[in-house]
């Protein structure tokens, strides 16, 4: 293993924080593919980036693994650090992916009452969604997601990691289709 030397420039390139146990992960360690996304969920190039993973999904089954990271936008996009942190409360409710797309689903309502509205249709203990939500229960987890994507030269949103090299060029379907499976 190669020591960096503090006054060189880290390579941003790659994916310096690997895959941790804290991270949001669908699909297997063995997947042939590895998507990994800091995203927000108020950011509509974020939106539209979901609709392409779900159709890389239907393509590639469980050859890709998806990681999902938090990157709210909060100047920007004032619901986005609350809506991660409603995706945290399900996640720890053991519902993190199903929020997750209701969340992108839904991007032009995510108040309280709405995330309060999902955890409800998602059968969640609906107290205790309130109650972590109030108290911000999630706050410094959803931080922490953000502070890794600074450390790793992520500057807007999405951003996104194919077999751990970052992809800031076009991204369609076919686009990163390609570029995973190279």
């Amino acid at each position: 293993m190669r020591i960096q030397h503090p006054l060189e420039p880290l390579d941003t390139t790659q994916l310096l924080l690997p895959i941790h146990a804290e991270d949001h992960v669908f699909g297997t360690e063995s997947a042939s593919y590895t998507l990994v996304e800091y995203g927000d969920y108020e950011c509509p190039e974020c939106g539209r980036l979901f609709g392409i993973i779900r159709e890389l999904q239907a393509s590639l089954g469980e050859r890709l693994r998806i990681v999902y990271r938090h990157y709210p936008l909060g100047g920007i996009h004032p619901a986005a650090q609350e809506a991660a942190e409603a995706a945290e409360a399900a996640g720890a409710q053991g519902h993190f992916w199903e929020m997750h797309d209701l969340l992108f689903q839904n991007q032009n309502a995510l108040a309280r009452k709405n995330l309060l509205a999902y955890a409800e249709g998602l059968q969640l203990d609906r107290d205790r969604f309130s109650r972590e939500l109030k108290k911000r229960v999630y706050e410094e987890r959803v931080r922490e997601d953000f502070r890794r994507g600074v450390q790793n030269g992520v500057y807007k949103t999405p951003g996104l990691f194919l077999n751990g090299v970052r992809h800031d060029g076009a991204w369609d379907r076919d686009i990163l289709l390609q570029i995973l499976t190279r």
